[in-house]
């Protein structure tokens, strides 16, 4: 695998110098890892124009388990700093600067604080910081089959772990217990953690986006909504389901469920090539707002997933740029009616073409209503 990380910083590279670029110091912890393999917390990597990278850890970083040190094949070097360093980036700075023929060093702006950026500055005063912006993150967004891979499986466990908490008894449990055993499920069946925290919402917690498991009891006639995800090799995707406790189903319930249905399918099958981000939202929102509930959406439809939830792209009306194929996103509209509850449907998919038979879904749980 250290081939493909190689792989990824020569482009980074080609794109950052071609643009007159000399180094460039990463330091989101995602981009750190996409580029390398490793991760450590606080870990930062200089990318030098003449291909000499070095990984600066204020720790023994881990790996993704798939391959040895990345440092052991001389690709990248690797330099686990002492105690008395505070800021990684700071030392990367200090050796950008000592670098014969260095001028200029592109930055994560958008990853660092004004405090952090000013550390660099004095760190390292003869070199001019610039703004490396987002390349990293518009590099990651076209997945290869290394990533799908992992999001694939980190898919099948997550469907794994809710199939089985359907199984079980719900009724008078707690939005907290049923969020920690989802997780534990998660754990049993491969995954490095969750991708996010849980979400559970019971009766009029249900469908509330970001809502936080508390002891709300599970109760007949309730809607009880999930979200949840696996983490695995570091990929992330995302599964949101609703479902209704007792023997059948509320006329209101019914009406809410297919709504948000009919808009979530409207969003799904948006999802091709070429398509504007602010299509495919416009694509789920349009049935909920024809409905009447256009004052209870949210302010974007879905994302995209890998080494982050909710990293680019944005599906929100106003979100700028066009899919590509192999790009993995969530479609998730959500209505949720204040002191009622509401209904959440969630899928990770990659976009594809029709030609390759369209959006390949990654979650399956099955998107019917049933009552539990």
């Amino acid at each position: 695998m250290s081939e493909v990380y190689v792989a990824r910083r020569g482009r980074l590279r080609d794109r950052w110098t071609a643009a007159g670029g000399e180094a460039a110091l990463v330091s989101r912890p995602a981009n750190v890892r996409y580029l390398t393999g490793w991760s450590a917390p606080g870990a930062v990597l200089l990318l030098g124009a003449d291909g000499h990278d070095t990984l600066l850890s204020p720790a023994v970083p881990a790996t993704d388990g798939r391959t040895g040190p990345p440092c052991a094949t001389g690709d990248l070097r690797c330099a686990v700093l002492p105690g008395d360093v505070s800021d990684p980036a700071v030392a990367a700075a200090e050796l950008a600067a000592s670098r014969p023929g260095t001028e200029l060093l592109a930055v994560e702006e958008h990853d660092l604080t004004v405090a952090r950026h000013r550390a660099l500055a004095a760190a390292a005063p003869r070199l001019r910081l610039a703004d490396l912006g987002r390349a990293v993150e518009q590099q990651r967004l076209v997945k290869d089959e290394e990533e799908l891979a992992a999001l694939r499986v980190a898919a099948e466990i997550t469907d794994h772990a809710l199939g089985e908490l359907l199984e079980s008894i719900l009724v008078g449990r707690t939005e907290r217990h049923l969020a920690l055993e989802l997780e534990r499920r998660l754990m049993d069946h491969g995954a490095d953690g969750p991708a996010f925290p849980t979400c559970v919402g019971t009766g009029r917690n249900s469908g509330l986006p970001g809502h936080r498991p508390g002891d709300r009891r599970v109760e007949e006639g309730d809607f009880l909504s999930v979200r949840l995800g696996a983490r695995y090799r570091g990929y992330r995707c995302q599964v949101g389901r609703t479902f209704v406790i007792g023997p059948a189903p509320a006329d209101w319930q019914i009406e809410l469920y297919e709504l948000v249905f009919a808009a979530q399918r409207a969003g799904r099958e948006a999802l091709l090539p070429g398509t504007e981000y602010r299509e495919v939202d416009r694509a789920a929102r349009q049935p909920l707002e024809a409905a009447g509930y256009g004052d209870f959406l949210e302010a974007g439809t879905g994302h995209g997933v890998g080494l982050e939830i909710g990293e680019d792209p944005r599906l929100s009306p106003a979100a700028m740029g066009k899919l590509d194929a192999c790009v993995p996103v969530t479609v998730e509209p959500g209505v949720h009616l204040p002191g009622r509850g509401g209904v959440r449907i969630d899928d990770t998919l990659v976009v594809r073409p029709q030609a390759d038979g369209g959006p390949e879904l990654l979650t399956i749980t099955t998107k019917e209503l049933l009552a539990l």
